[in-house]
């Protein structure tokens, strides 16, 4: 096989959620390229019906299947239409997640515990659900999206961070459970242009700020995470598991200092 023909997904099967935009539809866009069926969840109808548009486009399936992850009953019945659908499921791309920030003291236990079920159990349940027809399949990939908030520290980061890092260690523990069949890696990811950061980037200050503490002197855009995470995920990185890929820009400290004061 030809190096670059490792890339491809011909044939293969992936289920992305959080798909509807930013980094999830870059994903879509990318696995669709490299010859992938795609079956995509959100919340948002019509933000899934484009990026659909642009998958089928690229020669592919693509099947829409709107509907809350927060919900794991949810993700049983996502998995299940994507098997009957498109026939297999080979690859997993858990993007859905985020959270909130502030300081720290205006945290509550719930928040805590949202952004944990959000970045990290719903990780865990759709990986778990995934996981028989993967191997139905003969084998299969998970790419888990983190965050370089999840390996530093800075203010008001400490739901959102915490969660990041427990799906980051989480990726290293269900690497070994999978192993050989199965393997699970996830990326770091660093600034990215996305609707999540729109506030800021419209903002020259904070743009600039961003920009300014990015060592590559640019900020990412979804795509990039999906060639990443289409390495991971294809035959070109066959021998890649329980890693954590940092795709960040060269970031060694959060780039954006939310100014939030000393207690006192």
């Amino acid at each position: 096989m030809a190096a670059l023909d490792r890339f491809r997904l011909d044939g293969k099967v992936v289920l992305i959620t959080g798909a509807g935009r930013g980094i999830g539809a870059g994903c879509a866009r990318v696995f669709a390229e490299a010859g992938a069926d795609v079956a995509i969840t959100a919340r948002t109808l019509d933000q899934l019906d484009a990026v659909a548009d642009e998958v089928r486009a690229f020669g592919c399936r693509a099947l829409v299947v709107p509907g809350d992850v927060t919900d794991l009953a949810f993700l049983a019945e996502f998995v299940g239409r994507a098997r009957a659908d498109l026939g297999r499921i080979d690859l997993v791309v858990n993007n859905a997640g985020g959270g909130g920030i502030g300081a720290l003291l205006g945290v509550s236990a719930a928040e805590l515990e949202s952004q944990f079920h959000f970045n990290v159990t719903t990780a865990f349940e759709l990986t778990k659900l995934a996981i028989p027809h993967m191997l139905e399949a003969g084998g299969g990939s998970v790419v888990n999206i983190s965050s370089f908030m999840g390996r530093m520290a800075d203010r008001g980061f400490v739901a959102y961070g915490t969660a990041k890092a427990a799906l980051a260690h989480m990726t290293r523990l269900m690497a070994f459970d999978c192993a050989p069949r199965i393997r699970i890696n996830a990326i770091a990811v660093g600034s990215i242009a996305t609707s999540a950061l729109e506030g800021v980037l419209t903002m020259p200050v904070l743009r600039d700020e961003m920009v300014a503490k990015t060592p590559l002197g640019f900020i990412g855009v979804p795509e990039d995470i999906g060639l990443c995470a289409l390495y991971l995920a294809s035959d070109a990185g066959r021998y890649v598991t329980g890693k954590v890929i940092e795709c960040d820009g060269g970031t060694e400290a959060a780039t954006l200092d939310l100014r939030i004061p000393d207690l006192s």
